[in-house]
């Protein structure tokens, strides 16, 4: 039973250590900040800061639909760029084949990225 528990202590070595690194990473600023007497805080460091604008009405309003289509657009190119790191490295293996795929998912996302554009979902007034 010994040599089982053994064989873990090197993860809760890890664990204790990240622990502590983590809780330092936090705690340690805060309490030099009000050691040193720069913590001073206002109402206008407190106030809200999320969604650009104070909350003035109830949790559940409606939000304008662009918020949602900039969301959709920056997961869109978020992925693309997920996916163009790991064809770069493959590009080996995959020759003229995969060069011509990309393309074509490149294309895709260009004519998706021209179309939002003409119906102005990037205006922001």
């Amino acid at each position: 039973m010994a040599s089982v528990a053994a064989g873990y202590l090197p993860i809760l070595l890890f664990l204790a250590i990240a622990l502590a690194l983590s809780g330092g990473f936090v705690v340690l600023p805060m309490l030099v900040s009000r050691l040193t007497g720069t913590h001073q805080p206002d109402p206008q460091k407190l106030s809200e800061y999320e969604c650009g604008f104070p909350a003035f009405e109830d949790s559940r309003a409606r939000f304008d639909v662009r918020f949602y289509l900039v969301a959709i657009l920056f997961i869109v190119f978020d992925l693309e760029a997920a996916f163009l790191f790991p064809w770069a490295v493959s590009l080996k293996l995959t020759h003229w084949t995969g060069w011509i795929a990309m393309m074509f998912f490149l294309a895709e996302l260009a004519l998706g990225l021209a179309y939002a554009w003409k119906k102005g979902a990037l205006e922001w007034e």
